[in-house]
Parts: C-alpha cells; structure tokens; sequence
C-alpha cells in the first residue's frame, strides 16, 4: 500500500513523528511521536493546504511516497465510532485520546482514521516505536508546487 505525506524539503527524507510531538495535532496530545500521511497525494496535499495561504506557502514542499508492506496489519477507526465533533477545529481531546493510544499500547504499526479535511478519505497514522516500523520506508521524494489558485 501506498501512504503520501507532504514535508518541508529538510525533513523530507526521514520519517519521524518529533514534529507531530511539539504541538500536538487532530490524532495526537503534545509529546506524542506519531506520523501523519495520506491514503492519496491529493488528500495529503489538502490536509497541508488547510493550514496555509497565500502568503505563508513555502515553495520547498516535497510530496513523499511511503511504502507500506501489504502483510502490515493496520487497525481501523470507523468515523460511525467517533464522538460527534471529532473533526472540528480546535482538535478535540477525545481524538488525541485515539491517536495517543494508538502509539502507547504498541499493537499495531498503522492507523487508519477518516480525513476531517475531505469527508470519504482516510489518513494513515504511522507508529514509528513498533516493530513493524521498521519494514515502512521511503519510496519516493518529489518537488510540489502548490497550484497559485489554491489561494485565491
């Protein structure tokens, strides 16, 4: 299976979840490692684009595409299990909750939660401390210019 993931053109090239810790984010609390990606470059490029505009788009983006060996198991969250405003914005407690127990009770590699950016779409939650890790990697990096329309 293939995952995407936009990043700065420095971090591009690792997988970490460090960045996801300094803030916290949707699916996880501050201090907790976990790596968001995209089950489609377009998804992936839209859950970026929320946070930008014109004037604060970077022009290093790199669209990464990560391999994700088909024989990995990955535990899915059904949107009909989630509690109602899960995909507001600010980030709702309950969802960190999700994410944070994910990566602490160590059983799977990947979490497939649903997008609250694009309704129908689904991100991929990468646990960078299982075992399984370590079979996940890098296949792909590419420049990405954001569309100029995108902004407008």
């Amino acid at each position: 299976m293939k995952a995407y993931r936009l990043a700065r053109k420095p971090y591009a090239n690792s997988l970490s979840g460090k960045g996801a810790a300094l803030k916290g984010a949707r699916w996880n609390s501050v201090g907790v490692e976990i790596i968001y990606t995209a089950s489609n470059r377009s998804l992936a490029m839209a859950e970026v684009g929320v946070h930008l505009t014109a004037a604060t788009v970077p022009d290093d983006y790199m669209m990464v595409t990560i391999d994700i060996p088909d024989d990995l198991e990955i535990q899915q969250v059904l949107a009909a299990s989630l509690p109602d405003g899960w995909n507001v914005f600010p980030y709702s407690t309950a969802t960190q909750s999700i994410g944070d127990d994910f990566i602490l009770n160590n059983r799977v590699p990947v979490l497939k939660v649903s997008s609250a950016v694009v309704q129908g779409d689904f991100n991929l939650l990468l646990n960078p401390y299982h075992p399984a890790f370590k079979e996940i990697t890098i296949e792909q990096t590419e420049r990405f210019p954001f569309d100029s329309r995108m902004f407008h």
